[in-house]
């Protein structure tokens, strides 16, 4: 039982927490999940959801983005994230690449943070092109392995190497979590850092 008295400085730390990092969530529409093949669409979901979830039991600020709503060519924003995220507004754009669209790169510098916490369908388009501008632009940036998915398994890893060759720092939901969570002392996130965690991965 000897935790330090004083946590160490959450925003300048080098390691993920709830006040330098904000969680990008990127085309989650259902033409994009159901055309996934790199991993079972019903864990994608779950993860994604764990995910949404993970941003709200922490507080952290969220950008979220859809492609081609408004145009009629695609649905919304899968409503499992919607529904956990209900007061978060979704950017719709046309851009395929969510970084060339100005409403959504300002939403994302609005937030100060210099960890970008991503998420996004494809793995080899959606989430590959932003991540590598902003890695460009001097941020950090962790692809969340678990909660991506591409058109083939090979698309998927290539994009991801892609991503980790350029500088990006691969996590999982599952390690996300207890990064941000990091002390059982942490009493007040306990609970739902359970309910997140124990869910899905058992007791």
């Amino acid at each position: 039982m000897t935790s330090y008295s004083k946590p160490r400085d959450a925003t300048d730390d080098h390691l993920i927490t709830p006040h330098n990092a904000a969680i990008l969530i990127i085309d989650f529409q259902p033409v994009q999940v159901s055309s996934i093949a790199s991993r079972p669409k019903r864990e994608l979901v779950a993860n994604i959801t764990a995910l949404a979830r993970i941003a709200k039991l922490y507080e952290m600020p969220v950008v979220l983005t859809s492609v081609n709503v408004k145009t009629g060519r695609n649905q919304p924003t899968i409503h499992q994230i919607t529904d956990v995220l209900s007061g978060v507004e979704v950017i719709d754009r046309t851009s395929i690449n969510a970084w060339e669209d100005e409403d959504f790169n300002r939403a994302v510098k609005a937030t100060g943070r210099k960890k970008l916490v991503m998420a996004a369908l494809w793995t080899e388009v959606c989430l590959v092109h932003p991540a590598l501008d902003a890695l460009q632009e001097g941020f950090e940036v962790y692809p969340v392995v678990d909660c991506v998915g591409g058109t083939s398994l090979e698309a998927h890893q290539a994009g991801l190497q892609r991503l980790i060759q350029a500088g990006g720092r691969p996590t999982s939901w599952v390690q996300l979590i207890c990064e941000l969570q990091r002390d059982w002392n942490r009493e007040e996130t306990v609970p739902g850092f359970a309910d997140i965690l124990f869910a899905i991965e058992g007791h």
